[in-house]
């Protein structure tokens, strides 16, 4: 069961970092007010579950501070979902789960979720939280995230979960005509949400508002080397 705190810090959360910050989408809301994020933290991070920030589910084994893998903060994760304009007829890709807290928000929103894991403990974490908690719609699958999952496509929105600085064309190529795909987009010092969307054979791009997150593994652009 639910803790009261965890209920009222949700609560708080979407009062004070989900409604100022432009997010009119009211099914995005609901889910955010329904969904445990706690349940989808590691145990020593719970207290933390609704901070203004990202919160670390993965850490190096080596003892190092930096995380990771995180989930997003929450205002730019629903700013994020928000600019996908995911309808209820959708089949999303849900790129970098983590241990699923998108994907249950995401299953809230679509028909059907496909969420996309490269870390094979963090994938099994996601499968089993999202089973427990009965989200029939959303199916974890492995791989390495900048791939995409082309079995399960054509989609009609990809959304990457953690700051990238590129988007292979293979991963775009996944989305149906009119499809979306939303990331946090690290162009130089600064990092924007930025949404492309498919146009037949082109891809229409355009950034959107300021934000940041963690980086996702395999998004790097390849080291440029000159003499």
């Amino acid at each position: 069961m639910v803790s009261v705190d965890a209920a009222v810090q949700r609560t708080n959360m979407v009062d004070s970092q989900i409604r100022p910050s432009d997010v009119t989408d009211r099914r995005i809301i609901r889910a955010m007010l329904e969904i445990p994020r706690e349940q989808f933290v590691p145990t020593a991070m719970k207290p933390l579950a609704y901070i203004d920030d990202e919160v670390p589910v993965m850490m190096p084994p080596n003892g190092a501070n930096r995380a990771t893998r995180s989930l997003m903060a929450p205002r730019d994760f629903a700013r994020l979902v928000q600019l996908a304009e995911i309808s209820e007829s959708d089949v999303v890709l849900d790129v970098g789960c983590a241990t699923g807290y998108s994907a249950a928000v995401l299953g809230r929103l679509a028909e059907t979720v496909v969420a996309l894991e490269v870390d094979p403990e963090l994938a099994e974490t996601a499968g089993n939280l999202l089973s427990e908690t009965s989200y029939d719609n959303v199916a974890v699958v492995s791989g390495e995230l900048a791939s995409g999952y082309p079995d399960e496509g054509p989609y009609d929105a990809i959304v990457l979960e953690g700051q990238v600085e590129e988007v292979p064309f293979g991963l775009l190529d996944q989305l149906k005509d009119g499809g979306r795909l939303v990331a946090i987009y690290q162009k130089g010092p600064l990092s924007r949400a930025v949404l492309w969307r498919r146009l037949g054979a082109t891809f229409d791009e355009r950034e959107a508002f300021e934000a940041a997150a963690s980086p996702l593994p395999g998004f790097a652009k390849p080291a440029v080397f000159t003499l």
